[in-house]
């Protein structure tokens, strides 16, 4: 019988193998996962081969990417597309599931000036309303939430850097629910904060730690939450290195990961960092694991950064 693992309803059997990559191909690390209608994943990494596809056995039916993306940080599927936020080129695309590029939202290589609140310095994710307005969280040169029409117009902006409700340290994910509302990971400031879909701020959720991934599935929010990283606390126990699951009001329902970052056990992490689930509600969990961790190593080293959870019911 298979080791079954998590805190709650949140209970998981964990394939460490799942994906299967061609000889000589590596993931480096995965920032953001999405799946779609048939239960296809789309692997948005930051190796040689940016946007790898692979079916539900973990088998590569795909890649393309290259040359394209400069730094691969959050990727959606929603409405039969996929929309790309690199945060190194400082643009989103709005793509076929087999790479054509549809719409290009900001100037690529040309970033808006730091801190201004203009479209787009380093961007991060993509979420789209019911109505197929897109929400866009441009988090790391900048404190704002875009919502842009479905054709690409934009249509307004919120956000300000600080600490009270509506602002942000860090915008790094974005999510909508089926009402409509804006989920946003404001990670610096360990908070989920909720705003209506013209950006008027509802409630937050605390209790977070560096709220990183986020990611919802009907009822169920999915958040990857990152360890301490400071030199003083960075072997703190019990903080981060999990996913979360709550409902939609931010009661906790469970979690899975270990007491400390790492990757000696199936259900530790370095850094969950982009999040998504199937049809089956199995969770599929890219970590940042070089960047948090491996880098640091003399050797550097590549962690894993890549696995499949299977829902235990």
């Amino acid at each position: 019988m298979a080791a079954v693992y998590g805190i709650g309803d949140c209970r998981y059997e964990i394939d460490l193998e799942w994906a299967k990559l061609p000889k000589g191909w590596n993931f480096h690390e995965v920032a953001d996962v999405a799946v779609d209608d048939q239960d296809r994943v789309y692997v948005f990494c930051r190796g040689e081969h940016p946007l790898i596809i692979l079916d539900r056995e973990g088998n590569v039916i795909g890649s393309w990417g290259e040359g394209l993306f400069v730094r691969a940080h959050g990727i959606t599927f929603a409405g039969g597309y996929l929309y790309c936020a690199d945060d190194g080129d400082h643009t989103v695309r709005k793509c076929t599931p087999d790479g054509q590029i549809l719409i290009t939202l900001g100037t690529p290589r040309n970033p808006a000036p730091y801190q201004s609140g203009e479209p787009f310095n380093r961007p991060t994710k993509v979420a789209l309303a019911p109505d197929g307005s897109l929400y866009i969280s441009d988090g790391y040169g900048n404190a704002r939430v875009h919502k842009y029409s479905p054709e690409g117009e934009l249509l307004r902006s919120w956000g300000e850097y600080g600490c009270q409700p509506g602002e942000f340290n860090l915008v790094h994910s974005v999510c909508t629910d089926a009402q409509g509302r804006v989920y946003i990971a404001d990670r610096e400031n360990h908070r989920v904060q909720v705003f209506d879909g013209e950006g008027n701020y509802i409630t937050q959720w605390n209790n977070l730690h560096r709220p990183c991934g986020l990611h919802i599935d009907g009822d169920r929010v999915y958040i990857g939450q990152l360890p301490p990283s400071l030199p003083v606390n960075q072997d703190y126990p019990n903080i981060g290195a999990r996913v979360s699951v709550h409902d939609l009001e931010g009661n906790l329902l469970g979690w899975i990961g270990g007491t400390r970052a790492g990757d000696e056990r199936p259900e530790q992490f370095y850094a969950p960092h982009g999040l998504a689930t199937d049809s089956h509600g199995d969770l599929y969990v890219g970590e940042v694991a070089f960047s948090f961790y491996g880098r640091y190593q003399t050797p550097p080293v590549e962690p894993r950064c890549l696995r499949k959870l299977v829902r235990v019911r």
